[in-house]
């Protein structure tokens, strides 16, 4: 399935889009695609209701907005330095572990809406990445069976304002987080239409210039070690999100000199089965 989110930002409601590309209301069987939703039978239900009814569901336009696709998780985990070669662009090692951050759930956006320049943001930088969606309450779950604790996978633009995450001490998290720095979607793609997450092509152009071009093949820890991972040092609920990298390609790495985003850019990314993201850069307003 791919469950979407429809609507004015915060007065999104759940759909489906159908394997024709139909997208259907599903809002008479599902309040939200959330915690509970996840940690029951939520999925399945759904699918016996869309068996039996999407025939008769109410369409959704294709110009109707998308917000993005699960409701407010409860948190956002993030894996940083995880392709080689952006650890190599980066200056930086490869890490032995895992490195772990957070981004606000604060932050989170629909997949095509207007990115804000956060106030004093110099260096706004891109990363396309792909997303998991935890399907149930996780802890200390081994790697052979850590899939089967996968909800879906979604599309993520990791957006960081590099001066904030490098140049200001403490935690990244302090680069990730402003208000629309976390565009989701546009789908939420269940593991059943997505036989091997570690063989997907992903890219990122801005204003037509491909600048990422990669596949999650080249991960150094591959999704199953990182929910397992991740799991080790705090339970992971339903609904929630672990963003799993980015390749090479992004404008902190660019030579000579770095590439940042300025007002009126336009960022497009894609992943395979997981659809297509495209951001417009927009300064910051005080009335924000």
């Amino acid at each position: 399935m791919k469950l979407i989110r429809f609507g004015a930002a915060g007065h999104e409601q759940p759909g489906v889009e159908l394997s024709d590309g139909t997208r259907v209301d599903v809002s008479p069987l599902v309040h939200e695609f959330d915690e509970q939703f996840f940690a029951g039978d939520g999925r399945a239900e759904l699918q016996q209701w869309i068996q039996t009814h999407a025939a008769s569901a109410v369409r959704i336009s294709s110009h109707e907005r998308l917000g993005a696709p699960l409701a407010r998780p409860s948190k956002i985990v993030c894996i940083g330095l995880n392709f080689r070669d952006h650890a190599a662009e980066s200056g930086m090692p490869l890490p032995a572990e895992p490195v772990i951050f957070f981004k606000a759930t604060s932050a989170i956006a629909g997949p095509d809406d207007d990115v804000i320049i956060p106030k004093g943001g110099t260096k706004v930088d891109w990363e396309v990445e792909l997303a998991v969606v935890i399907g149930r309450r996780t802890a200390h779950v081994g790697r052979d069976t850590a899939l089967d604790h996968v909800a879906g996978y979604v599309l993520h633009n990791d957006y960081s304002e590099r001066s904030f995450q490098l140049e200001r001490g403490g935690q990244w998290v302090k680069g990730k987080s402003a208000d629309t720095f976390a565009p989701l979607g546009p789908w939420l793609v269940t593991p059943d239409e997505i036989p091997d997450p570690q063989n997907l092509a992903m890219w990122l152009s801005v204003n037509g210039e491909r600048l990422q071009d990669s596949n999650s093949a080249n991960m150094i820890f591959d999704i199953a070690t990182l929910v397992s991972y991740v799991s080790e040092f705090m339970t992971l609920l339903p609904g929630d999100v672990i963003s799993t990298g980015t390749p090479a390609g992004v404008g902190l790495g660019m030579k000579p000199q770095p590439r940042y985003l300025r007002a009126g850019d336009v960022v497009e990314l894609g992943i395979d089965t997981l659809g297509v993201q495209r951001q417009r850069l927009v300064p910051f307003m005080e009335s924000q």
